[in-house]
């Protein structure tokens, strides 16, 4: 792709400083986007999913998922009564074909006993993430911008990462037998734009935020919300944050 006429009358400021880059598949090179003043997160809002696996779906197709293999994913939770330590689990394929409708027999609530919802999953990008620690070789690395990645052309796949991440998000590729993970479509946000399964999201369940950015409306949200992360105890540092998050979740 060259750069034409029209696209440099287009292109003036900022944008005409951080087009070469574009155009090189590096937009975290250009001298527009600072890694320094960008600390990554996502925000996930449990009583916003259905479960349709639009997610999970547009994941897959913009990272060029392997079949059966999933960057992120979604969990229906079933909670009978008050056995909150005993919930029911399911997720086939991933959520990516959805569920079955509430009402139809065998679907999540056709049970009303108790509850039912929805957990979208993914890597949570920690801050101080156990993966990165058990790397032999740094291929698995914390971006400036928070973001959790893998160097393939490190990368052994010696699968010590895999068995590291307390949330189940990694897995080995299986023909470039390389460790692979959400990127938080790193090669989108670096564009202004945001991640893929934000963008598919019907309801707004998922919300790409950017801690650092004072403007952003996830700090609002925080202040005046109850979220959590999962498995607070292992203090990783988590940076996706739920809200509406049911204490039966592991």
């Amino acid at each position: 792709m060259s750069t034409t006429r029209r696209h440099f009358i287009l292109l003036t400021g900022a944008a005409t400083i951080a087009w070469e880059h574009l155009l090189a598949g590096t937009p975290e090179a250009s001298p527009n986007y600072k890694k320094t003043d960008h600390w990554w997160s996502m925000l996930i809002d449990i009583t916003k999913c259905i479960g349709c696996g639009n997610c999970v779906r547009a994941c897959a197709k913009e990272n060029d998922v392997p079949e059966g293999f999933f960057r992120t994913w979604v969990e229906h939770y079933h909670v009978d009564g008050w056995h909150l330590e005993t919930p029911t689990v399911s997720s086939p394929d991933g959520g990516i074909h959805g569920f079955p409708p509430v009402a139809d027999k065998g679907g999540p609530a056709a049970d009303q006993k108790g509850k039912d919802f929805f957990i979208p999953k993914m890597c949570n990008h920690c801050a101080d993430s156990p993966c990165t620690q058990v790397c032999p070789v740094g291929a698995t690395f914390v971006t400036p911008d928070g973001v959790v990645l893998v160097d393939e052309k490190y990368c052994l796949g010696c699968r010590y990462c895999v068995q590291a991440c307390p949330y189940g998000c990694r897995f080995i590729h299986p023909t470039k037998h390389t460790a692979q993970k959400c990127t938080l479509c790193y090669h989108r946000i670096t564009k202004g734009l945001t991640t893929a399964c934000c963008e598919s999201c019907p309801t707004g369940a998922r919300q790409l935020a950017d801690l650092k950015n004072p403007k952003d409306p996830i700090h609002q949200f925080l202040a005046t919300h109850s979220v959590q992360v999962l498995k607070p105890t292992l203090a990783t540092g988590a940076k996706v944050f739920y809200n509406g998050l049911d204490g039966s979740v592991r």
